[in-house]
């Protein structure tokens, strides 16, 4: 099981004006509560103190919100300079990280868990091999994810391996932004702006990125609109959590 997460929480979030006018976008509430709680939650709820949070848009009002967690210690990587894009500010976080693989998640995906499977991050911690692995994606059909735009991001095949994205091969997936990652595939990279995609390209050069099924709802909250949207599905699937719950008992 990990034992230090990081959070991307530095971007722009320019899709969410005029909300974001005024606060960064993981500080957006949905459900009465903020994106960026949902992860950390689900990170503490497995026993993660070290979590590394990544500001630069509206910075300080994230750090204020943080500091506000008594339940784990959270790390600031501090890109108020200069925004790192996903890859960098890895990079650029790795002192605060360790040297052993950890949790990555995104500030403004999240989910709801099925009481009938085992939680996602702890799903996630079984399925990775440290001798296979250079990272473990979660991934999970469109189906189980509102407000996303559609877009088919891996295939996996029988073995859990991911390629890129190909019409013609079977067992599409999504990529929900929440992954274990080993530090050692940002060997040689230095901290300057890059895309995480550059490090999942490697891995799938290399036979190394693969997959974790995930369970249950997962949302992404990308508009002003999408929230109403975001909170009816939550309340929705709560609902029949607790009627499935109740027929069983």
């Amino acid at each position: 099981m990990p034992e230090s997460a990081m959070i991307l929480a530095a971007g722009l979030g320019t899709r969410m004006r005029p909300i974001t006018d005024t606060i960064p976008k993981p500080l957006v509430e949905v459900g009465g509560r903020a994106m960026i709680d949902y992860a950390i939650d689900a990170l503490v709820a497995e026993g993660v103190d070290n979590i590394v949070v990544n500001v630069h848009y509206l910075g300080d009002q994230l750090i204020e919100h943080l500091s506000k967690r008594s339940d784990c210690t959270v790390v600031i990587s501090d890109e108020s300079a200069e925004l790192m894009d996903s890859g960098g500010g890895i990079v650029k976080a790795l002192p605060l990280l360790g040297a052993e693989p950890f949790y990555l998640l995104n500030a403004d995906t999240f989910w709801l868990e099925d009481p009938d499977q085992p939680a996602n991050l702890a799903s996630l911690a079984r399925d990775w091999d440290d001798a296979r692995m250079d990272l473990l994606l979660m991934t999970v059909t469109l189906d189980r994810f509102i407000g996303h735009n559609g877009k088919l991001d891996f295939n996996r095949d029988d073995a859990g391996r991911l390629t890129r994205f190909d019409a013609r091969a079977p067992n599409a997936v999504v990529y929900p932004g929440v992954a274990i990652v080993d530090p050692q595939i940002f060997h040689g990279r230095a901290a300057e702006p890059f895309s995480l995609n550059l490090c999942f390209d490697q891995a799938i050069a290399g036979k190394r990125l693969f997959a974790s099924a995930a369970h249950g709802l997962w949302l992404t909250v990308g508009t002003p609109q999408a929230i109403s949207e975001a909170e009816t599905a939550m309340r929705e699937y709560q609902s029949s959590s607790v009627s499935k719950a109740t027929v069983l008992s």
